[in-house]
């Protein structure tokens, strides 16, 4: 089944009298459960590319239908709506709130909608990422890479349709990364979570089941592992 497929994506940014092209006809498809890396260097086009999955940004042309959603028609309050409920987050940095606890900070995306968690599943994420007994402490208290922990959990909390992880481990140690990164490949397996990580690290890409390399604006390559 497929949670995910681009067709012909197209962004193009007008800059004065010149015109820069960030993506030039990426085709896509992803299935459920899948763990791909999104890999490219600097000014590849995978930044953008993230920023028109998760609906921060639309393309000049092209379609990106997510979990049966076209984004295309989503008007601005109808995109944030998505973007909480669809699309889990996981930056490098962890834009935790310093002010709510851990456990108030994962369920902030069920409490903005006025929802009441699963706590089953909630009791299941937050004992899979190992911080169970760090719900009543504040971000401050946390390490790096617990933190880091707390913000995928949070990305998890509405069980979205796909995770998107935009350099998680750039900002850890190498031990708390090679964690990080064992996490996010147990929360695909355990909870059938489909991923697309991006990253530059080549070795980082190894981890995932699919590799998809991005130059120009272009997929260059496709490999299956």
């Amino acid at each position: 089944m497929e949670i995910l497929k681009c067709e012909g994506v197209r962004k193009v940014y007008n800059c004065g009298s010149c015109q820069v092209t960030a993506l030039d006809g990426i085709d896509l498809a992803v299935s459920k459960g899948e763990f791909v890396a999104i890999v490219g260097a600097s000014g590849s086009g995978k930044s953008t590319l993230l920023h028109i999955l998760g609906s921060v940004d639309k393309p000049t042309a092209g379609s990106v239908i997510i979990d049966g959603i076209a984004l295309s028609g989503l008007n601005p309050t109808q995109a944030a709506v998505f973007r909480r409920r669809k699309v889990g987050l996981v930056y490098q940095f962890y834009n935790l709130i310093p002010t709510l606890t851990v456990r108030k900070n994962i369920l902030m995306p069920l409490a903005l909608d006025k929802k009441k968690p699963d706590n089953e599943y909630f009791e299941h994420i937050v004992g899979t990422l190992g911080i169970s007994d760090k719900l009543d402490a504040l971000p401050s208290q946390l390490s790096g890479g617990q933190q880091q922990r707390a913000a995928i959990a949070r990305a998890l909390i509405y069980r979205p349709a796909l995770l998107l992880a935009d350099e998680p481990t750039g900002n850890l140690d190498q031990k708390n990364a090679g964690e990080i990164l064992d996490l996010i490949k147990l929360s695909s397996r355990s909870l059938g979570q489909t991923v697309l990580l991006i990253t530059h690290d080549e070795k980082l890409a190894l981890e995932a089941e699919r590799i998809v390399t991005i130059a120009d604006g272009r997929i260059i390559r496709d490999e299956r592992r």
